[in-house]
């Protein structure tokens, strides 16, 4: 494995000697190159090789993402960015050159398969580059030591990062986006990416949060809350919906908390999404805490009601028990939950309420832990997700007295048969339901749909339905899906507005000169201390080769 400089740069201003070339001026050389036609006979092998290895912008990426769909959404904007720049994402981590792995640090289980993939990736001798909120939180973690690192709010800088680590240089990123000493929410929304599924694009409408839970090590890693203005929102699914989106999900770490440093709350910036959303689109809102969609219950429950809207929230409880909610520091007692879920199943007919419950945390005792069965008993949630604790490094929790992890595990193991001993959608089986087509199951034999009220519907894999809204007739009802069977006389009606990008094209680039089989793209990337306008060249070569030559 190639080596790396012996100084940690910290900062990419920092390598820079008068006699290297600026990033402007490498950006310039790139737009100066000129292709040269040269007929394959004429081109050596070794010739290629040693092109690959010199110029950054030529090799082959793989990217892991672990976690929520925020880090998703970064992911999907850091893939962009190194394909607009020249890079090649590959689905293969074999033939890469550089992995680049966007990690979680909810759980230990998470931070564990990064650990080994940056080990895995060592052994066979990749260049490795590592984001997400395990090195934003820990970057001084032995593991890390001389890795480059790009920080939660620093991936508009991933090319940057990229281009040095491919020289052997370790270059970390680990700063905050301010403007005029306010902290912003992140790197600009109208940077490129590429979407894992063309047909859903995922929105970030604000980063970290207003709690201090005792348990989380996610707000070491994303901080307070900083929301994006609603323009900038807007205008970011307004661009989507032109690329052929049907479906968009908003995320955060607490979308209820949106807007609250800069003077707005989250029903005014769903109302104004809502009148950007075409007919037959649907908007899907992320996980929201309790106290703080509390106050907007009543505007919460007319958006739900919205025909564009699904209606479904995911609304974390973690326990039932006051006392382990005050222990986590979750700053509502269990009556606030009952009343945001009593109300919305009262205003919002047959409304979805995705919970979340930890087993185990410290100090929970054998009351406490009853009290989350009874919650369950009584709401029976159709979505829940069960996380035995783990104890985070540098969090409060981590340094109460523990649970023992047999008690942990069977508390875990009670729960989750609790769960499973309920079907939600039993009832539903002979219903006739719209439901918008966006997936393929894991299994690759159905498409995967949902209805108004985000419930899986399985339908038959027929190419004509994909981003399209059809009628069903539900005939059978698992755990965690139905199954539909299309209406004969219904006609699939199409959402989207534009025709969807293929898998793997970059977002929010034009393409002109086609019948030269030259592709010119045009964009723009903060770079934190300039702005660069970067001319990309993608040359499509027919029965002659290309030499990038000056």
């Amino acid at each position: 494995m190639a080596s790396t400089c012996d100084s940690l740069i910290e900062d990419i201003e920092d390598m820079v000697s008068f006699s290297d070339p600026t990033p402007q001026e490498r950006q310039s050389i790139r737009k100066s190159i000129i292709p040269r036609s040269r007929k394959k006979k004429e081109l050596m092998c070794n010739e290629e090789l040693q092109a690959d290895s010199l110029i950054p912008g030529t090799q082959k990426i793989w990217m892991k993402t672990w976690g929520c769909s925020h880090n998703s959404s970064d992911g999907e904007y850091m893939a962009g960015q190194l394909a607009a720049s020249g890079y090649k994402m590959t689905d293969d981590p074999t033939e890469a050159d550089l992995w680049l792995l966007n990690s979680c640090t909810v759980k230990n289980p998470a931070e564990d398969h990064f650990r080994n993939s940056i080990k895995k990736a060592q052994e066979q001798e990749k260049k490795v580059v590592v984001a997400g909120c395990v090195p934003q939180a820990q970057p001084r973690m032995d593991y890390l030591k001389g890795l480059s690192i790009i920080g939660v709010q620093q991936i508009d800088r991933v090319v940057e990062v990229v281009d040095e680590a491919v020289k052997g240089h370790s270059v970390r990123l680990l700063g905050q986006k301010k403007d005029g000493g306010r902290r912003l929410g992140g790197a600009r929304l109208d940077l490129p990416k590429i979407r894992r599924n063309p047909l859903i694009e995922i929105i970030s409408i604000n980063t970290g949060c207003l709690n201090a839970c005792t348990y989380c090590k996610t707000k070491h890693a994303r901080g307070d809350l900083a929301s994006y203005p609603i323009e900038e929102l807007v205008e970011r699914a307004r661009q989507s919906f032109q690329e052929g989106v049907c479906e968009i999900w908003l995320t955060s770490e607490d979308t209820g908390a949106y807007g609250r440093d800069i003077g707005t709350d989250l029903p005014t910036l769903l109302w104004r999404l809502v009148e950007e959303i075409p007919e037959g689109a649907m908007l899907r809102l992320g996980m929201t805490n309790p106290p703080y969609i509390l106050e907007h219950l009543e505007e919460m429950a007319k958006i739900l009601n919205h025909p564009r809207v699904y209606a479904f929230l995911h609304v974390p409880v973690q326990s039932a028990s006051d006392s382990v909610l005050m222990d986590m520091k979750r700053e509502y007692c269990i009556d606030d939950f009952k009343r945001v879920v009593d109300f919305l199943k009262e205003r919002v007919p047959g409304v979805t309420i995705a919970t979340d419950i930890i087993c185990g945390f410290p100090g929970e005792t054998e009351e406490d832990f009853q009290e989350t069965i009874d919650l369950v008993k009584c709401y029976r949630f159709p979505s829940l997700f069960i996380n035995q604790f783990y104890p985070r490094p540098g969090t409060p929790a981590a340094k109460m007295e523990q649970v023992p992890a047999h008690v942990k595990k069977q508390r875990t193991k009670e729960l989750s048969q609790l769960f499973h001993s309920y079907n939600p959608y039993d009832h539903k089986v002979g219903e006739r339901q719209h439901v918008l087509v966006t997936e393929e199951s894991f299994d690759a034999q159905y498409y995967v749909s949902h209805n108004k009220f985000y419930e899986q519907v399985l339908v038959p894999k027929r190419a004509e339905f994909k981003g399209k809204m059809i009628e069903v007739d539900i005939y059978e009802a698992g755990k965690h899906f139905m199954r539909g069977q299309p209406v004969e006389d219904s006609k699939p009606f199409t959402p989207s507005i534009a025709a969807p990008l293929q898998k793997g094209e970059v977002s929010g680039l034009m393409q002109v000169n086609t019948h030269t089989h030259t592709h010119i793209s045009l964009y723009r990337y903060d770079c934190g201390f300039k702005s660069i306008t970067c001319n990309l060249i993608q040359l499509h070569q027919c029965s002659d080769s290309f030499l990038l030559h000056e």
